[in-house]
């Protein structure tokens, strides 16, 4: 008996809307983490591509969530709300601040990442296909090997601008942040092996950088991730008290580490000096730790002697130096609410997600700056990552993927 001709609707907008996802998905997880090793800006320019081409996707196919009730939850959510607070706060110490030009110019470009962010958050599939997922172990993977190629074989094979060193520190801590969901990931699928690997190699290229900030951060989020392996809660609740006690109690630090580092490395070693310079900005101006010097002050306040040249460029000097108690309190508040929900989304992911939260905290303490653009853009693909990987957590059965060749959801 003849069996009767099957026929596939075959939509070409829905195809379109899967391709154009997927180079979304390869040139955000896979393309951004190689070729920021080579071009400094690389981050900036690509990122917001990516993330246009994942908002057209879902303006096609329509398949992210319903944009209203996501909306809704996300501006009654406190830690939204705290950052809309520091984000006005800054807007308005326009007002005093001694660089509006360059302070608007930066807070423009700050809220349009921001934006952009929320953008690429709203257009995200409600379900993730597993393969769109398995690019951000590889391309993490890929430009681990390749950083550890350029860390053993020299520089002759992976650069040649004079900056191109800055714009490896750049990647790497870009790697040392995307390797928490890609790792967060990987074992919710059931795949440890992968995910040992890829922290590995994650690792080896750290180690062989001669910059210290990328290794550390990776292992204040290693003990995080064990933390949470091990109790999920109590390490949310810990790492949200630790990171938010440091930025309320942020102007005390200098008058507590400074004998510290005196003890240890002597009165004229650099970093003491650093210390002595915030221990001197809080002692003389103490009435402006209330309102802040206003936004961009402490970059542009040191190019003209307005701030020491030594002065910390720690998150914890400049948040308080730029947006004073409230922006301080405010960014607190934001920062352990947003660890404390972090926990709540996905048990699975929650190790991973507390490792990156300690990993991005540790590198703006250790010295990135507050709104240095391409800084706030790894934080953005860092969340958007996280989102994602959470989208695919639907599937019952673990899908038979290698982390080379990754299967398509049935």
């Amino acid at each position: 008996m003849a069996r009767a001709p099957t026929h596939q609707t075959i939509d070409p907008a829905l195809d379109a809307a899967a391709l154009l996802r997927r180079v979304g998905f390869f040139g955000l997880f896979v393309v951004v983490p190689m070729a920021a090793q080579v071009a400094r800006r690389a981050t900036v320019i690509l990122v917001p591509i990516c993330v246009i081409l994942l908002i057209l996707a879902s303006a096609i196919d329509g398949r992210n969530r319903p944009i209203r009730p996501v909306a809704l939850a996300m501006v009654r959510s406190p830690a939204f709300l705290a950052g809309l607070l520091v984000l006005g706060w800054a807007a308005l110490s326009l007002v005093w601040t001694p660089f509006l030009g360059p302070a608007t110019e930066r807070l423009l470009n700050l809220a349009a990442t921001i934006l952009l962010t929320l953008a690429g958050y709203l257009a995200l599939p409600d379900r993730m296909r597993s393969a769109n997922l398995y690019l951000l172990p590889v391309g993490v993977t890929a430009a681990a090997v390749m950083a550890i190629v350029a860390g053993l074989f020299g520089d002759a094979l992976l650069r040649s601008a004079p900056d191109d060193e800055s714009a490896l520190n750049r990647d790497l801590i870009l790697l040392a942040l995307l390797v928490w969901p890609a790792v967060a990931w990987l074992r919710s699928r059931g795949r440890d092996v992968e995910a040992l690997v890829t922290l590995v190699l994650v690792g080896g290229a750290l180690v062989l950088s001669p910059n210290v900030t990328q290794l550390l951060a990776l292992a204040v989020g290693a003990i995080a991730f064990a933390l949470g392996s091990v109790r999920l809660h109590l390490g949310m609740r810990i790492v949200a008290i630790l990171a938010a006690g440091l930025l309320v109690a942020s102007p005390l630090l200098p008058f507590v580490a400074r004998p510290i580092g005196i003890a240890l490395a002597g009165p004229v070693a650099p970093a003491v000096l650093t210390i002595k310079a915030w221990q001197k900005v809080v002692t003389t101006e103490p009435v402006r730790l209330v309102t802040g010097h206003g936004f961009e002050t402490t970059r542009r306040g040191r190019v003209v002697g307005l701030l020491p040249a030594n002065a910390p460029t720690t998150v914890l000097f400049e948040l308080w130096y730029e947006l004073g108690v409230v922006g301080a309190l405010a960014a607190a508040f934001a920062l352990q609410a947003a660890i404390r929900r972090s926990g709540r989304e996905s048990s699975a992911l929650g190790p991973g997600a507390l490792a990156a939260f300690a990993a991005a905290f540790a590198i703006a303490c250790v010295g990135v700056g507050l709104t240095v653009l391409w800084w706030i853009t790894a934080l953005s693909v860092t969340v958007l990552a996280f989102v994602a990987i959470e989208r695919g957590q639907f599937r019952t059965r673990r899908p038979k993927a290698s982390l080379l060749k990754a299967a398509n959801d049935a």
